[in-house]
């Protein structure tokens, strides 16, 4: 194996998301080897909020732009654009990628229109809050992005 395929193996091992624990609400965490991988993570776990990501098929894209001071409220502002786009379109998304410079994210969510026959929707995200805000590397170098969405 060369180097760039192991580079590029770990950088997908690192790749994953996970739901943690809140007393009302529900927490979102994504993990990457960069911030953009970290928050594409975190946007699946916003998506298995609603419904398990595999029953989503990545039909249609969708752009999103957003801006803000720092990293961790750019993490607010990127699911809050989901959010957004998944109420006014009645789409669930499935694959996304993310792109930051400086204080711009500039992203593609890949989804489809929610079929609650298929999807089974169990919930409805209101919005990404500052709870639990976090966007930083770990003692391992893995980029950790998370915070507690009000459902």
């Amino acid at each position: 194996m060369t180097p760039s395929s192991l580079q590029s193996e770990k950088n997908q091992a690192e790749a994953r998301w996970e739901h943690f624990a809140h007393d009302a609400d529900i927490g979102v965490r994504g993990f990457g080897a960069t911030p953009a991988a970290a928050f594409e993570q975190t946007a699946l776990a916003l998506t298995a909020v609603v419904t398990d990501p595999g029953d989503v098929s990545a039909r249609e894209a969708v752009p999103v732009r957003c801006s803000a001071s720092g990293l961790e409220v750019l993490l607010v502002e990127w699911l809050n654009c989901l959010v957004f786009e998944m109420a006014t379109r009645s789409m669930i998304f499935a694959r996304f990628q993310v792109s930051i410079e400086g204080s711009a994210l500039e992203g593609t969510a890949w989804g489809e229109a929610v079929s609650v026959a298929r999807h089974r929707p169990a919930a409805e995200i209101k919005g990404a809050t500052f709870t639990e805000l976090r966007v930083a590397r770990d003692d391992a170098g893995v980029w950790i992005a998370q915070c507690i969405v009000d459902v």
